[in-house]
């Protein structure tokens, strides 16, 4: 990015510290705050073999591939070794049976996307979206880490998007933690308006780029602003790499209680929405449910997985009770 307000506001050159002092934490994350997740993101499970209750298992799991093999050498058969490694044209060739070497990789690079756009700067109960997806990418991202694998990250917003390649330091994951939280700290209720918002295309083809094949993927965001073209670069991630899509959404969004009125505001106009109208109830709800049923058509479509997201509790709980850990559930609501 050429713009340098655009590049401080992600978090990929030095600036202003833009923490704010007495900030609510269920408004605006801080990296003190994410860092603090570090223990608790230890009890995650990321890897191909998933509990049978996790999410990430069974009918609509995506198919976690694990590491990848690296190709050593191709040497002469010798007894013992399996033969479905065998050259066959490199046998035909030399006259005598060769074998494929392959050696797993000692790393899996992992990319997160986080969304941090205005559509994200919502909540009725407990979090924001915003900050809901930046705790469960912290999470992910020190369970990655301690695993042994390389992490990178995509933090977009409004009008910007902030590429961090997968590496395996501490220091890239303090670099993932500030753009978080400078992304995060970019919202606010009287942020000018962006017109047109940022789709989540542009993200999307950033990851394209970098994640070309072999990597694990999670995209987490409340997934507004997509269209055909979303659709087919979601496909072409999954087909060559793992992919978790994180749905943010607010309790709201499922459960609108009766003659609920809300002001919403694109930063310049304003309106009342009042559900006690039939009509609009009924087309807030079919909004609502038309996004969902789109994600999990892509999810028995390109068999990727689905692990939603709510603001109206905490974050690691969900993530634990997602994937299985139920016995991590327990010991932490005690």
């Amino acid at each position: 990015m050429r713009d340098h307000a655009a590049r401080t506001r992600v978090g990929l050159t030095a600036g202003p510290d833009t923490v704010r002092a007495g900030e609510d934490p269920r408004i605006h994350i801080t990296r003190s705050g994410l860092r603090a997740l570090e223990f608790q993101g230890r009890s995650l499970r990321l890897l191909p073999k998933q509990p049978a209750a996790s999410v990430l298992n069974g009918r609509h799991a995506s198919r976690f591939r694990g590491r990848g093999l690296n190709f050593e050498e191709l040497r002469e058969y010798l007894p013992g070794d399996d033969p479905r490694t065998i050259d066959w044209k490199v046998t035909a060739r030399t006259g005598s049976p060769h074998v494929r070497v392959f050696t797993e990789e000692r790393d899996r690079p992992v990319l997160l996307l986080v969304d941090q756009r205005i559509s994200m700067f919502f909540g009725t109960r407990h979090n924001m979206k915003s900050v809901t997806a930046a705790e469960a990418a912290a999470l992910i991202a020190f369970r990655v880490l301690d695993q042994g694998d390389r992490i990178g990250g995509i933090v977009f917003g409004d009008e910007s998007v902030g590429e961090l390649r997968p590496r395996k330091s501490r220091q890239a994951l303090d670099q993932f933690l500030l753009a978080l939280e400078r992304a995060n700290h970019a919202l606010s209720a009287d942020a000018p308006t962006v017109d047109p918002a940022m789709p989540l295309n542009q993200p999307l083809a950033s990851a394209l780029r970098i994640a070309r094949r072999n990597h694990l993927v999670v995209i987490i965001s409340d997934f507004d602003e997509i269209d055909v073209q979303t659709e087919k670069m979601i496909g072409t991630l999954s087909r060559h790499n793992d992919l978790i899509l994180c749905p943010v959404t607010d309790p709201i969004s499922r459960d609108i209680p009766e003659g609920f009125k809300l002001v919403v505001s694109d930063g310049n106009l304003q309106a009342e929405l009042d559900t006690s109208s039939r009509q609009t109830d009924q087309s807030l709800r079919m909004f609502v449910s038309e996004r969902l049923n789109k994600l999990l058509s892509w999810q028995r479509r390109f068999g990727l997985s689905v692990l939603p997201l709510d603001t109206g509790e905490d974050t690691l709980p969900q993530i634990l009770r997602l994937t299985g850990h139920r016995g991590s559930i327990r010991k932490n609501q005690r």
